[in-house]
């Protein structure tokens, strides 16, 4: 077989693929073969015992020949790709360029691919892990937001202070007076100075009254969650529904029996403070595995198709739109808040949907440089765990779907590939 390969850009190649005698041969027989099992029936012959010759006479030419040309193609295409180590993104664009039955064979395929890689030496980087430590103030902290929790209440009827819950209804509009999507709720319980809600929001509803609506402005910090009220200030009107005082109990060994099932108060120091270290260590590691790949990727290059790349950017969109659709805001909207049309919110969003694929792709090379697989019985194990946190029948039939079990495989392998960086980069030297 003769390959020629042509680049029309660092993302896309065609290939003119020629068969050789040998490779004819093995294809046309085995076509013939399967010929000889389902479509051609010979007298005298059992189904799949004429001889060969017999069936290439009696078969339909067209047939044979379109059998044929699948077969060869899709074997030659794939021996290629193994053969220059070609990463496709799609289906090829097949042209075939000569074919005479059965002793010539030329073939184009043209196909968007994942550039050369030029991947860091990974062995080399070196970085070491944090490690996370609970200070007592910040069990305290747990402890005075449990106080809150396990509070007895009772209703007042005068203006709420510093310490009481107030239920409230509440609706935020920008200088214009448009309403600020995000920026409302119904029924919403907040205790004054718990600092949980926007700085400078539980100040202004001491003194509040039960059905008397209060009006205030205040401006969302600079690193708020929801980058569209970032900065900004927002007029609010609050209706308290109803204002409570919390009685907190006491810190002692009763106080714990009631948290949770702890005998004494130390024992439920001891439990926040291990909880604490176990969620902040998992988010060390993971922001630590993402250094050490961030290190990797920033000396590696990769050419990624424009394709593949607006395909991310779409996902990324979907998401995103999901995530509107649960905060009760339209894309329109959210793109008007953001001061944006639909095309600079998706160029916005290409060098990030670049990083993530670039961060795959590194990921993938390294697995197969490492000769990292998942099992058959790695796989087994991770379903059967999954399968035993979600009894709901549905949800189990879910994890049998072959999408959902590539995707399981796929996340295994990343976790592994992951941890052998891990273990590179805390080799000494």
């Amino acid at each position: 077989m003769q390959v020629k390969k042509v680049y029309t850009s660092d993302t896309h190649v065609t290939l003119t693929i020629t068969a050789d005698q040998n490779l004819i041969d093995a294809v046309k027989e085995k076509v013939l073969r399967h010929m000889n099992q389902s479509h051609v029936k010979l007298p005298g012959f059992r189904p799949g015992k004429a001889p060969l010759q017999l069936v290439e006479k009696q078969a339909d030419q067209n047939l044979l020949q379109s059998e044929f040309l699948d077969e060869a193609v899709n074997k030659m295409y794939s021996q290629v790709l193994k053969s220059e180590q070609l990463r496709p993104i799609e289906q090829p664009k097949v042209t075939l360029k000569k074919f005479v039955p059965f002793s010539d064979f030329e073939f184009e395929a043209e196909v968007d691919v994942i550039g050369k890689l030029t991947l860091a030496d990974y062995k080399a980087v070196r970085m070491q892990p944090t490690k996370v430590s609970i200070t007592a103030s910040e069990v305290t902290e747990v402890l005075a937001s449990l106080k809150k929790r396990l509070a007895e209440r009772s209703d007042v009827d005068r203006p709420a202070a510093s310490g009481d819950e107030v239920t409230i209804d509440f609706s935020g509009v920008d200088n214009a007076g448009k309403p600020v999507n995000g920026a409302d709720g119904k029924d919403y319980p907040l205790i004054i100075g718990s600092n949980s809600f926007i700085p400078g929001f539980e100040p202004k509803l001491i003194g509040i009254e039960v059905g008397k609506p209060k009006t205030f402005t205040v401006a969302f910090p600079k690193d708020y969650g929801v980058a569209a009220l970032q900065n900004r200030k927002v007029t609010f009107t609050v209706t308290a529904k109803k204002i409570q005082a919390l009685s907190e109990p006491k810190l002692d060994d009763s106080f714990a029996a009631k948290a949770g099932p702890f005998k004494t108060l130390e024992e439920l120091k001891a439990d926040i403070k291990k909880q604490l270290g176990v969620e902040r260590q998992q988010q060390a590691d993971r922001d630590y595995q993402n250094a050490i790949l961030l290190e990797i990727a920033s000396k590696s290059k990769v050419a990624i198709p424009n394709k593949l790349i607006d395909e991310e950017v779409e996902r990324m969109e979907q998401s995103e739109r999901q995530n509107l659709t649960y905060r009760g805001t339209t894309w329109q909207e959210h793109l008007a808040e953001e001061g944006v049309d639909e095309a600079k919110h998706r160029e916005r969003n290409r060098p990030n949907a670049a990083e993530s694929l670039k961060a795959g792709i590194i990921l993938s090379a390294i697995a197969e440089a490492e000769q990292l697989s998942i099992t058959p019985e790695e796989l087994a194990i991770q379903l059967q765990l999954l399968k035993g946190q979600y009894t709901d029948p549905t949800m189990q039939a879910e994890l049998d779907k072959e999408e959902n079990r590539r995707d399981i495989e796929n996340r295994l392998l990343t976790e592994k590939t992951l941890a052998v960086l891990t273990k590179y980069a805390q080799a000494k030297n």
